[in-house]
């Protein structure tokens, strides 16, 4: 005869295991892991561009001004990218940290509407920070490099590795594309709005 206290004790434990198994399978279909689901011909990148980024980090170890985010919610092949980026700079002597890294649509939206009250209009706010529908931020390939000592060998050092500036006016916001490592990086922008 089993006891009921077995019985009961048993039954929490699997209605625990359950639980963890769907919260297991909600993290890996939200992307939650880290993990970047490929895209779909015809369907939008929508679970990697609601992954959060961190809000912050540790204090950047070489400007105190700064933090250093982690790299979580990007794409995996843009974390392996940056960690070669990291490797090759701290071998000379260079420490990068990431001062904003990845960010979800809601995190750039209120990026966007900081920027908005700072610059006084939607076009002013445009040239240093973009929408969310815009932003490499919210698609996990955007890094903001600091201490500009960094950002400046980055944008020496980093085109050979993928990680390219993108614009005049941001000297510390580099964007990774494995094609840029071969074919060179893209012209510069004047800033986010294109000119």
């Amino acid at each position: 005869m089993v006891s009921t206290t077995s019985s009961s004790s048993r039954r929490t434990a699997i209605s625990v295991l359950v639980a963890l198994g769907l919260v297991g399978i909600a993290m890996v279909s939200l992307g939650a892991t880290g993990f970047a689901v490929k895209q779909v011909s015809g369907h939008p990148l929508a679970i990697l561009e609601e992954v959060p980024g961190p809000d912050t980090g540790p204090t950047c170890a070489v400007d105190k001004r700064y933090v250093d985010e982690a790299t979580s919610g990007m794409r995996p092949d843009v974390i392996e990218a940056w960690n070669t980026l990291r490797a090759k700079a701290k071998a000379q002597n260079v420490e990068l940290c990431v001062n904003d890294g990845k960010r979800s649509r809601s995190q750039q939206q209120q990026e966007f509407d900081k920027a908005v009250q700072r610059f006084g209009s939607v076009e002013q706010a445009k040239k240093w920070a973009l929408q969310p529908e815009t932003s490499m931020h919210v698609k996990g390939i955007a890094v903001d490099i600091q201490p500009q000592n960094s950002a400046a060998w980055v944008d020496k050092n980093g085109g050979a590795l993928g990680w390219c500036r993108r614009y005049d006016n941001e000297k510390w916001h580099f964007e990774y594309d494995p094609a840029w490592a071969t074919g060179g990086c893209p012209p510069r922008l004047p800033s986010a709005t294109g000119n």
